[in-house]
């Protein structure tokens, strides 16, 4: 086993990849240019055989996790969309206020800036909408 004279010490395991192939890959080449890796959270030295067996196992367990949560995620946007719900930024005019916007803008009087104050949103909000 090489001399490991430096360390890198990052907190949680997840928070150096997202992966379990880019953890491992990581963690192989600071290996492989002399630098142990620590996680004092999960107690992981990669600078020892033990260390290197929890951080197999933990790095496995966190991709693992990482996959059941993406798959409650979809799951619950397909649910809600079954009810009828969207996802998304609400619209900032209706279509009641559109008609209306519309034809305020037909008076040469009126500035697109004026009818978006009037609405209460921004001119570029105003004209994107229309």
């Amino acid at each position: 086993m090489p001399f490991v004279a430096e360390s890198l010490v990052v907190w949680r395991l997840d928070r150096l990849g997202r992966s379990l192939k880019d953890l491992m890959q990581i963690v192989s080449e600071l290996e492989h240019t002399g630098i142990g890796f620590r996680s004092p959270n999960e107690s992981i030295d990669t600078t020892t055989a033990g260390g290197k067996l929890i951080f197999h196992v933990f790095a496995a367990l966190a991709e693992f996790e990482r996959s059941l949560i993406q798959k409650r995620t979809r799951a619950g946007l397909k649910a809600a969309r079954a009810r009828g719900r969207k996802g998304g930024r609400p619209k900032a005019l209706t279509l009641d206020q559109l008609r209306k916007a519309s034809a305020m803008l037909l008076d040469p009087k009126m500035t697109k800036t004026e009818v978006a104050k009037h609405f209460g949103v921004s001119r570029v909000t105003l004209h994107k909408a229309l």
